[in-house]
């Protein structure tokens, strides 16, 4: 089922404006922890961190369904984000199959590589963000 893509200056919007939208970060935990997460405290929200596949081997991760739409309403907005909107895209739309309303931040957290190898257009050179 293909879901909808934001930028990120749409999906920052988006949360904004609707408090009851939510941001599911799909990476995994060393993306987490050595590249850093998305800070949506100026918004009062945190970020729900749930990995699609698992670092070092990238397993599926059984279980991401469940965790990542625990307690969510089939009406609430699902804004989900990875390093560039691939993962996010897979994951996004296994959510939207069991109802979810789901959309994709396209660039995702670090964005794509430019012609000299360097990432750009992702949360990460836009937005609020924090490193462990």
């Amino acid at each position: 089922m293909a879901i909808p893509d934001l930028t990120i200056d749409e999906a920052w919007t988006m949360l904004e404006g609707d408090e009851r939208a939510v941001l599911i970060d799909v990476r995994t935990k060393a993306e987490w922890q050595f590249v850093g997460v998305p800070n949506v405290a100026p918004l009062s929200r945190e970020v729900r961190l749930v990995e699609w596949t698992r670092y070092p081997d990238g397993s599926s991760n059984p279980s991401f369904v469940a965790d990542a739409s625990a307690g969510l309403d089939p009406d609430q907005p699902v804004l989900m984000l990875c390093r560039s909107g691939v993962r996010s895209r897979a994951a996004g739309e296994a959510l939207a199959a069991v109802g979810l309303n789901t959309f994709n931040v396209a660039n995702g957290f670090e964005g794509d590589l430019d012609a000299n190898g360097h990432r750009q257009g992702g949360w990460k050179h836009h937005l609020p963000w924090s490193q462990s």
